[in-house]
């Protein structure tokens, strides 16, 4: 096997290339080579990034790829320039999903010593997701199940407590209150007997108008040996043990 390197594609294929299939490709430059037209506060630094394309949402109609290089008009902070980007310039051409290639012998040296001195660090891991946790669905029976209970639940809570009776404390409906026993006894106040009812008396002069005035008939006269009539009690009378 031979230790001799392959050579590398020319920077007109691999751009030409990547533009006809890429919507884009990034452009790695030195802007301080001689040849190079880019906007004047990009010629002191060491790198400069460009991205044109064939198929970009914002057309370059100008876009020409040659054996010079490559030329264009990009806007910069909305103004437009006219861009004149040599082959000796540019080192590395990067399409979109970060396929190209790279020409190290065209890097500038005081990159090239920056990245010596900076190695990449190594891909962090993405972070992984925690997973949603899954949880049963009750039905609709149970949703119905629950909800009454809920209601049965508001209902108790509702509900005034009722305290415990002493089998001593219970009485029945007509029964009276139990006394105390340290409690002093009022005496009854006595009942006042009712007056007796007053027949009325007849005149003579009445019996008078009535013998003249009636019809003849004689008026029942009651009967020897019976007893008097029952008076009604009163209403106010209560019946006393």
């Amino acid at each position: 096997m031979s230790d001799v390197q392959r050579p590398l594609p020319p920077k007109k294929d691999v751009a030409l290339a990547l533009l006809e299939r890429e919507p884009s490709v990034f452009i790695h430059l030195d802007p301080r080579r001689p040849g190079v037209s880019v906007p004047k506060w990009f010629t002191g630094q060491p790198q400069l990034i460009l991205q044109v394309g064939m198929n970009m949402a914002i057309p370059i109609p100008d876009l020409k790829v040659d054996d010079e290089g490559i030329s264009c008009t990009l806007s910069f902070n909305r103004a437009p320039f006219w861009c004149r980007l040599p082959w000796n310039a540019i080192w590395a051409l990067v399409s979109e999903d970060q396929r190209g290639m790279v020409w190290p012998e065209d890097i500038p040296a005081d990159l090239a010593a920056q990245k010596q001195r900076s190695p990449m660090a190594p891909p962090q891991k993405p972070a992984k997701r925690p997973r949603p946790r899954l949880a049963a669905v009750p039905s609709d029976e149970e949703r119905d199940a629950e909800a009454t209970d809920e209601a049965r639940a508001r209902d108790k809570a509702r509900r005034p407590e009722l305290e415990p009776v002493e089998p001593g404390e219970r009485r029945g409906a007509g029964e009276a209150p139990a006394r105390d026993a340290g409690a002093p006894v009022r005496p009854l106040a006595p009942v006042p007997a009712p007056a007796p009812a007053l027949a009325p008396v007849r005149s003579t002069e009445e019996g008078e108008d009535d013998d003249s005035g009636s019809s003849g008939e004689a008026e029942p006269k009651p009967r020897q040996g019976a007893g008097k009539p029952k008076r009604e009690l009163p209403p106010y009378l209560r019946v006393i043990k």
